[in-house]
């Protein structure tokens, strides 16, 4: 909401500046989004009179002008205008006079020229000159009554502010400048012109007949008949100033009429064209099939949703929203139909966006417009139409005003003593009926209880919270008091066996991560094959139509984000996310961050792809794999240790993943993306890795334990196991550490060797050589060789009798 302040001051002017004025509407809850003034700083331009304009003996596109500028003696200008011509009134910038700054920011001032050896003793200004507008195709023409050598910001009263208001949706009654006006008088004493409405007199019995079938659309619909006016009508100046620093152009006369007061009351109307409805009007909802065509060149299709003005013809105007082009006025029009209605806001609202389009008119109407003002409206319609476009044969027909269903507001009742609980400071019964007087909200008082019944132009108040907030924002919130909180603050100290968040993301990126942030809603394609949940949580109201389902898995993020980069020519992509999932479960309850049914776990998934490390010199490109992000995500858990098991996944290959399993839980999943993916999802290039895991797991963390330095030293024995490829590394290991007992400090695979097909060994073509480092210590004793060859001829003894493993020769 846009407007000059000097309008808002006509109708009340209390005792405070514009800074003042601007703080209390916005401490008063309608935000001043910007002030600005209406035109930049500059000085020495006076009105003037062109008295010649001759052409310029040396230039074309010149002309040298004689204007008076109310001194002695005319001043000879020379101008290059299209529209300098005697007679027209326009900005003189004198000598030694500042025009507005230039992109250099620095004022442009006049002196004395000489332009094709003609000397110009001043400068005749565009509005564009004088950052008024963008309009510089000639000179800024003032009106005919304009004083000449009146200084041009006095006359074009130039020395105002306009006034930007950020509006919540519950203010649509301060959508008017007399309705901020009024708003200024109940905060501030001052009093409030008031507004009046003289009935103009008819002087014809002609009327349009109209039918309201549709009471719940349209509450109040008043009109009249006006015949015999000029169309072709100059809107007044002062009019198109006022609309202009509105924020809205002048269009012609008739529009001009109806914004203005729109603007000036908020009480959007529309004009027809009369000659161009066919029998009556009807007030009705749309049918299914209907079209209509706006005044904006749209033609939009109907249904049963929304209302619609309709002749015996055809549609004729969109309810509340917009009128059609069919019965728009033109400059052929002579006689005309003036309606002003009360519209439902629930039948309005939501409408436009419906059409991808909104309008002043809308914005109103579905928010509440006063429906007891209609007629008194219409007249101040009517008055204008016969000021500015009457003529010798004008006629205005009588008021036809049909109010089937107009709004019946319940009484709401305040309780003195909650009103203070709420607010948090004493407030009394006088204060608060007090308040409500000077908001001009009719209302009973009894002992600690007042009841209001609101006015017709206040949709707003329907609790008892929302009379509350009258009170202290009239009251003023400053004179609320600083109380210190009551609660103690209690520093908390986050257990050192689980780490933050925080930390978690920056281990992951010091592994070379880049984090990613994506919506936890997915494609429906994803969930069922990278996830293999074929029945996942579906949204109600998707913000697009492939995202229509929650995510129960990171991965089909993480592949979107691997194509993203890919289709960008990305050479290498190591992303993570840490993010949540939903899935159903019926044991989950309400609560304050639980929706009954649905799980919402925290996971920490990523995905590597490309050569496993930035290319170097000193070593070739290999493409990450497998073992590459295990090794990323043992460092994490450091030093716990991670168990993978091969397992299937329906994301990944079955014969290249693995499950993650901590302390015997599992935790997530590793491994390759399926080939039948990758081909799916366009992944070009070698396989990504990807792995998910819990995040509570991520983020729990062993504490070092202190122990002496050992007294004794280490022994280490190195031992070749021959066993068959199905046993797997973490058995080989478990049946190790379980025999070597309180002497096996560590045991490590550092060799593996598997013969090549057809080579002499003594290895079967299904086996292989794992060779193992054991550590073997005893911190109290030296270890003698009969101890150590007994320890290790246990650990032997142990994986044949398990695995079937023998030393090899």
């Amino acid at each position: 909401m846009q407007f000059p302040e000097s309008w808002l001051r006509e109708f009340c002017n209390p005792p405070l500046n514009t800074t003042q004025l601007a703080e209390l509407l916005t401490m008063s809850g309608m935000e001043v989004e910007e002030l600005r003034p209406v035109a930049p700083p500059f000085h020495g331009i006076v009105v003037a009179e062109i008295l010649e304009a001759e052409q310029h003996p040396n230039a074309d596109k010149l002309r040298v002008c004689k204007v008076n500028a109310g001194g002695p003696e005319p001043l000879q200008i020379v101008c290059g205008a299209p529209n300098a011509r005697v007679g027209i009134k326009v900005p003189l910038a004198t000598v030694g006079a500042e025009l507005p700054p230039g992109e250099d920011e620095k004022p442009f001032k006049i002196g004395v020229g000489k332009l094709r050896g003609v000397e110009s003793f001043g400068m005749l200004c565009s509005a564009r000159e004088l950052k008024l507008s963008e309009d510089h195709g000639g000179l800024l023409e003032l009106s005919s009554d304009a004083v000449i050598g009146a200084d041009i910001r006095k006359h074009l009263n130039l020395d105002d502010t306009l006034f930007t208001l950020k509006l919540t949706p519950n203010l649509g009654h301060g959508l008017s400048v007399f309705g901020v006006a009024r708003e200024v008088a109940a905060l501030t004493g001052a009093p409030l012109l008031k507004a009046e409405f003289p009935a103009v007199k008819p002087t014809t019995d002609d009327k349009l007949p109209v039918r309201i079938e549709a009471t719940d659309l349209c509450g109040r619909f008043s009109g009249r008949v006006v015949k015999g006016i000029d169309t072709k009508a100059k809107t007044p100046a002062w009019m198109v100033q006022r609309l202009e620093r509105c924020g809205q152009r002048s269009v012609t006369a008739l529009v001009d009429i109806s914004n203005y007061v729109m603007f000036e009351y908020g009480r959007p109307s529309h004009i027809f064209d009369l000659d161009k409805i066919s029998g009556e009007l009807v007030v009705r909802w749309g049918k299914a099939g209907e079209q209509l065509k706006l005044l904006n060149g749209n033609t939009v299709p109907l249904d049963e949703k929304v209302g619609v003005i309709s002749d015996a013809r055809e549609v004729e105007s969109l309810a509340g929203i917009m009128g059609g082009d069919h019965t728009a006025v033109s400059d052929d029009t002579r006689n005309v139909y003036v309606e002003a209605a009360f519209w439902w806001p629930e039948a309005v609202m939501g409408r436009g966006r419906r059409y991808n389009f909104s309008t002043d008119a809308g914005h109103r109407f579905e928010r509440g417009v006063d429906a007891s003002q209609t007629v008194e409206h219409i007249e101040r319609i009517t008055q204008l139409i016969v000021d500015i476009c009457g003529t010798a044969q004008t006629q205005v027909g009588p008021m036809d005003d049909q109010a089937p269903n107009v709004p019946v507001r319940k009484p709401v009742a305040l309780r003195v003593a909650r009103a203070a609980k709420v607010i948090g400071m004493p407030v009394t019964q006088a204060q608060c009926e007090g308040v409500f007087t000077r908001l001009g909200l009719p209302f009973t008082a009894a002992d600690g209880v007042i009841t209001v019944t609101p006015p017709s132009w206040r949709f707003d108040i329907l609790i008892e919270e929302d009379l509350i907030e009258e009170i202290i924002r009239v009251l003023g919130y400053p004179t609320l008091p600083s109380t210190a909180p009551l609660a103690p603050i209690v520093g908390r100290t986050r257990s050192e066996s689980r780490q933050s968040t925080h930390a978690l993301r920056r281990a992951v990126a010091a592994r070379d991560y880049f984090e990613t942030i994506n919506f936890s809603f997915v494609e429906e394609r994803w969930e069922r094959e990278l996830a293999g949940e074929a029945n996942p949580i579906k949204l109600l109201n998707p913000i697009a139509a492939p995202l229509s389902v929650m995510r129960t898995s990171l991965i089909g993020s993480l592949v979107q984000v691997l194509r993203h980069n890919q289709t960008r020519r990305a050479t290498r992509v190591r992303v993570f996310e840490l993010g949540r999932v939903f899935k159903r479960d019926a044991n989950i309850t309400n609560g304050p961050l639980s929706v009954a049914g649905i799980e919402q776990p925290l996971r920490l998934g990523g995905l590597a792809w490309g050569p496993a490390d930035q290319q170097q010199w000193s070593q070739r490109d290999r493409a990450v794999d497998f073992f590459d992000v295990k090794g990323d995500l043992e460092a994490l858990f450091a030093p716990q240790t991670l168990v993978f098991e091969a397992a299937e996944h329906p994301a990944l290959h079955p014969g290249r993943s693995a499950r993650i399993s901590l302390n015997g839980t599992p935790i997530g999943v590793v491994g390759e993306l399926h080939p039948r993916w990758r081909q799916a999802y366009e992944i070009s290039g070698g396989a990504p890795v990807v792995f998910e895991l819990d995040l509570d797991a991520a983020l729990t963390r062993t504490l070092p334990q202190g122990q002496p330095l050992p007294r004794q030293q280490a022994v280490q024995r190195d031992l070749a196991l021959v066993v068959k490829d199905g046993i797997p590394h973490d058995a080989l290991m478990t049946a190790i550490t379980h025999a070597g007992g309180a002497l096996l400090r560590s045991a490590k695979l550092f060799d593996v060797f598997k013969p090549a097909a057809g080579a002499a060994t003594d290895l079967q073509a299904d086996e292989r050589s794992l060779a193992v480092r054991l550590e073997l210590l005893d911190d109290e004793a030296t270890l003698t060789d009969e101890r150590i060859d007994a320890a290790v001829a246990t650990i032997v003894a142990a994986a044949s009798s398990q695995l079937g493993a023998r030393l090899r020769g």
